[in-house]
Formats: C-alpha cells, structure tokens, sequence
C-alpha cells in the first residue's frame, strides 16, 4: 500500500525547485576539499603554488551562495523541458495510432534518451547563468589568488573603474562559453545514463517509483563515466578562469598544446571522476530522496 509524503508540494516543478537547491547545497559543500585539490591540481601556476593541500576550503561562500540557486534552476528547467517533450511525443503517438491503428516502438526508444539530452542542456546552459560566476570567484580563492572569495569578488568589483560595467560583467562571466561546452556534453552523457538506468529498475522490478539509493548510484555510475569524457574540458575552463589576463579559448588551447602537451588536459582527472561519481550519489541521491518526500514519484 502506498504511504503519503509527510510534507506534501504541489507541483512537480516546485518539488524540483526544492530538491534541486537542497541537492545542490548537501553536494558543493560535502564534496569541496576534493574539488579544491582539483582546481589546484588544473592551475598553469602549478599544485604547490596553488595552495597544495592547505585551506581545502577556500572559497566556500561562494560555493553556499550559488549552489542552490544554481542547481534549483537547472532541475526546473530540466523538469519543464522533459515534460514539455514528453507530452510532444505522447500527442505525436497519438496521430499515429489514428492514422495507422499502431505506435512504432522504435519511436519511442529512439525518442527519450534524445528527450533527456534535449532537456540537461537547457537545463545546463539556464544553470551556467549563476554557475559561472561562482566558479570564477571559487576557483580564484581556491588556487590562492586571493584570500577568501569575497576578496576575490572585491578584486573583480574594483576593476570597474578601469574596464568599466561591461568588463567587469565580462570578467565574472570569464570562461562562460567554454563552461557551456564542457557542461552540454557532460549532462548529455550523465542524465540520459541515470533515466536510462532508473527505467530500467522500474521495468525490471516492476515498481513505479525509485528509492534515493538506487538513484544515488546510478548518478554515481553516470557521473564517472561523463566526469572522464569530459575531463579535458574542464582543464580548458579551470585555465580560462585562473589566466590573469583575458584569453581566447583556441589561443589558449594552443598554447597548452605547446607548453606541456595533451597528458596537461587529463590533469586531476583521478579526483574529478571521484569527486564527480561521489558527487553523482550525493547530488542525484538527495533529489531523489527530497523530491519522493515532496509527494513526488520518479
């Protein structure tokens, strides 16, 4: 017999608003000395230079300022665009099954896995809008560039009277486009991986919800596997943001290439895939587990 949520939200998009800042949060902050020995790990200055394994948690606050907002408008985008398509498709069968008396079930396979990858991309680039800012100001605290993420903020802020309200949106958003395509490929290989594997539970189990611990390894074995893929990127992006100076992304990868060859853009891939399949558990785990307690089934 089913039993009701003891707090119950109405709204499936109000569920993921809360679940997904509540993930956010319980994530960034469990999982952010890793994350830092990471950063250290990317930076052009090196790992001893960049702090070694002191103040592993430089630049929290930036961290507990954007990561539930962050994460909150990731997952209502997702949601909304995943119901938006699925209800596309559903109108679509439904055509077809008057015009021919049968749904093609290729088309429905085929049509969901690209539904999910449709949907973590919006969700993505909408999340980069607050996402990118915080990198900018946590990984400049993280590598001791400065002391604290206020101060490395105050530094951004102070550049105004020099470049100006344009440059100094520029320079918080340092790294926007290269972020993007880092997080596009990330979540287009992630997500459709752990609704792969939650569908699967579901039909073989024969049950209509998921548990949080089924859904928190999933997204550890989905994050692991798009953490790798996607660890040059993230190299590309930690450099763009720790650069003194403003650079180019091709410029830049050049330059690399010539310094110290392709092995620099699989830097930190050891604690990215950990700190991601960990990461993976605790993010996809505790929304599951906020959303079922919302009233929500997934």
């Amino acid at each position: 017999m089913a039993t009701s949520s003891p707090i119950s939200v109405e709204g499936p998009f109000a569920r993921a608003l809360i679940a997904g800042g509540l993930a956010g949060t319980t994530v960034d902050l469990s999982l952010y000395p890793i994350d830092t020995l990471k950063t250290r790990l990317q930076s052009s200055a090196g790992f001893q230079p960049s702090g070694g394994f002191r103040g592993v948690y430089a630049g929290v606050g930036s961290a507990l300022i954007g990561s539930a907002p962050g994460a909150a408008l990731f997952f209502v985008t997702y949601e909304s665009a995943k119901s938006f398509l699925k209800s596309r498709r559903r109108r679509q069968e439904a055509d077809r099954t008057q015009l021919d008396g049968s749904v093609l079930g290729w088309w429905t396979t085929t049509s969901e896995p690209i539904e999910h990858m449709i949907a973590a991309s919006v969700g993505e680039v909408a999340a980069c809008a607050v996402r990118v800012p915080t990198e900018v100001v946590k990984q400049r605290a993280q590598a001791v560039q400065h002391a604290s993420s206020m101060a490395a903020l105050k530094a951004i802020l102070g550049q105004r009277a020099k470049i100006g309200v344009s440059g100094v949106w520029r320079e918080l958003y340092r790294g926007w486009s290269v972020t993007v395509m880092r997080e596009v490929p990330f979540t287009v290989i992630q997500f459709p991986l752990w609704e792969g594997m939650k569908e699967w539970r579901r039909r073989t189990q024969g049950k209509e919800g998921i548990s949080a611990v089924e859904s928190g390894v999933f997204g550890s074995l989905a994050g692991a596997v798009a953490a790798g893929v996607t660890t040059p990127l993230d190299v590309l992006k930690t450099r763009m943001m720790l650069a003194k100076e403003r650079q180019a992304m091709m410029p830049l990868l050049a330059q690399i290439l010539k310094d110290t060859g392709p092995t620099a853009f699989f830097a930190g891939m050891g604690p990215r895939v950990l700190w991601i399949s960990a990461g993976g558990a605790i993010f996809l785990g505790s929304y599951q587990w906020a959303y079922n307690a919302l009233g929500g089934v997934q």
